[in-house]
C-alpha cells in the first residue's frame, strides 16, 4: 500500500457516540424517537442526504438545511463531553509516519466539524489532505471521494488503503477499487461489510499492520481525551 485514507467518525474517533447524543436531542424537540434503524440510514451519508433521511422516516416538516445547522450547533456544544479517539489510532498514525507512507482523510462530514475532532490532539498537520463534504458532489457510498483521494496521492486506487467503520464507506472504496478495510464500531456491527476486503477488529489489529506492510509489535498507547 502506498497510501492510506481514514474515514473519521466512528472510525478515528468516537464521534457517532456525539452523532447519537445530537440526533436524540433534535427528535425529542420535536417528539420523536432517533432510533437505531434511523441511524444506521444516515450513517456514513453527508449531511443533506442524512438529514433528508430524517425528515422521510420521522415525516418532520423541516428543511434539512435548518437541521444541519441545529445539528452542527449541537455537535459542537456537545463534543467537549465525549470526544475520545478511538483505540490504536495514534499508534498507526506513528508506525505510518515512520515507515513514510502518506496518509488523508475522507469524511462525510463537513471541514468545521473535522477541524472540531483534530485540533484537540494537534492532529490538523498529520495528513497530506483532508476530504470532506463540502469537497465531494456525490457521497458516499458512491466511490467519489476515493477516486478523488488517488488522484490527490497520484497512485491507482488498488495502491490505496481506505479503513473504514460504515458499509457505505466499504461500498465506497471498494466501488473505487481500493483496498477497503472495515473496523465496526458499536454503532456499525450490524452492518454488511461483504464490500470490504478486510474485516479487523480495531486500528490496533495486527492484520491491519500486515496488510499495510508496517512491522508488528504496534501496541495501543493510551492518550488523553479531550482537553
Amino acid at each position: 500500500m502506498r497510501a492510506v485514507v481514514f474515514d473519521m467518525d466512528g472510525l478515528m474517533f468516537n464521534t457517532e457516540d456525539v452523532f447519537t447524543a445530537v440526533g436524540t436531542e433534535m427528535l425529542r424537540r420535536r417528539g420523536r424517537a432517533f432510533t437505531a434503524e434511523l441511524k444506521d440510514k444516515m450513517m456514513g451519508l453527508q449531511p443533506r442526504p442524512a438529514f433528508e433521511a430524517m425528515i422521510d422516516h420521522c415525516r418532520l416538516d423541516d428543511a434539512w438545511q435548518d437541521m444541519a445547522v441545529e445539528s452542527n450547533r449541537l455537535f459542537l456544544e456537545m463534543l467537549p463531553d465525549y470526544l475520545a479517539p478511538m483505540p490504536g489510532l495514534f499508534d498507526l498514525l506513528d508506525a505510518l509516519e515512520r515507515a513514510e507512507i502518506p496518509k488523508a482523510i475522507g469524511t462525510s462530514s463537513g471541514h468545521e466539524l473535522v477541524a472540531a475532532c483534530l485540533k484537540p490532539f494537534e492532529m490538523e498537520g498529520r495528513f497530506r489532505f483532508i476530504l470532506a463534504a463540502e469537497d465531494i458532489v456525490n457521497g458516499k457510498p458512491h466511490p467519489e471521494i476515493y477516486l478523488t483521494a488517488a488522484r490527490r496521492f497520484d497512485i491507482r486506487p488498488s495502491e490505496m488503503l481506505v479503513l473504514e467503520d460504515s458499509a457505505k464507506g466499504c461500498q465506497a472504496a471498494a466501488a473505487a477499487g481500493a483496498y477497503a478495510v472495515a473496523v465496526p464500531g458499536e454503532h456499525s456491527r450490524r452492518h454488511d461489510f461483504s464490500a470490504a476486503t478486510l474485516v479487523v477488529e480495531s486500528l490496533a489489529d495486527p492484520r491491519l499492520h500486515e496488510a499495510i506492510g508496517l512491522p508488528a509489535g504496534c501496541t495501543n498507547t493510551p492518550r488523553k481525551g479531550y482537553p
